[in-house]
């Protein structure tokens, strides 16, 4: 699949009618990432707040009233988090979903926000920013869609400024995994593979990144995509009229094999940093 054909299944996918709903009823229309749960049955969002809370507290001195942009920003949770609650300076959201980007607008506006954090569609292996522009690029599972992530970190790198730090989350997996266990989590995003903390550190050090802090945290997967999973079977009936029973159904298939993976061990999850020198 090439990059334009990649861009293409993402945003078709996103700006669907059965997927916004979808993310915006279930996993809570805020922030649509993988959360770190105090226990197994803890509800969604304020795990997702917690993933977010622990990224800021690792953005380090690069963080300090910082102008940051984030990448695959989906509702915009994040932006607004780091602005009210990060003392960041500005933040620039770019996304592929006009459909998110909308609501995340409306979301700023009602905040009273609008000053402070920018929407813009676009895409994260062509970032509509200048070089040399921010002080932390954050991104939460989104590099997983890029079909060439090695052109993402590139871009990344492009637009942080020197003594900046890239900040990421991403599912990742054994570079040993074999293939046909993982196909039908290939077969959900489109893509042949997935990155690995090996590749992403391999790009970095390519671009003169180093290495700064990470926590790899397996059990946050499977966790997070079971609690996600249990959500939407026990709200099948509040969902009928405003998901479609096949998207629905296919949603219930396609996170078990999120969880398969995860207990196997051959997909991992963390949150990742590089500094720019």
């Amino acid at each position: 699949m090439s990059q334009q054909d990649d861009i293409a299944v993402a945003e078709a996918y996103y700006d669907s009618d059965d997927a916004d709903r979808f993310y915006f009823t279930i996993w809570g229309g805020e922030d649509i990432h993988v959360g770190m749960y105090k226990t197994p049955d803890e509800p969604i969002a304020p795990a997702s707040k917690r993933t977010v809370e622990t990224m800021a507290d690792m953005m380090g001195e690069a963080g300090k009233a910082a102008r940051i942009i984030d990448l695959g920003a989906g509702y915009g949770g994040s932006a607004r988090y780091l602005v009210k609650e990060a003392d960041a300076k500005e933040v620039v959201c770019v996304n592929i979903s006009e459909t998110q980007n909308k609501l995340n607008r409306k979301k700023n506006e009602a905040a009273g926000l609008n000053d402070r954090i920018e929407v813009l569609h676009g895409s994260f292996d062509d970032v509509p920013a200048k070089d040399e522009s921010f002080d932390v690029v954050w991104s939460q599972d989104s590099f997983l869609h890029g079909a060439d992530r090695k052109k993402i970190i590139e871009e990344c790198t492009r637009i942080l400024k020197p003594g900046g730090r890239l900040i990421f989350t991403d599912i990742l997996q054994d570079p040993d995994a074999p293939k046909d266990k993982l196909q039908p989590v290939y077969d959900r995003i489109h893509l042949p593979s997935l990155g690995s903390v090996d590749f992403y550190d391999k790009a970095a050090e390519d671009l003169g990144l180093t290495v700064g802090p990470r926590k790899m945290l397996p059990d946050a997967l499977p966790t997070h995509y079971g609690r996600v999973r249990e959500e939407l079977m026990s709200r099948r009936d509040e969902l009928k009229g405003v998901v479609s029973d096949e998207y629905a159904d296919r949603m219930i298939e396609g996170l078990a094999a999120w969880v398969d993976g995860g207990k196997s061990g051959w997909l991992n999850w963390g949150i990742l940093t590089y500094d720019k020198p």
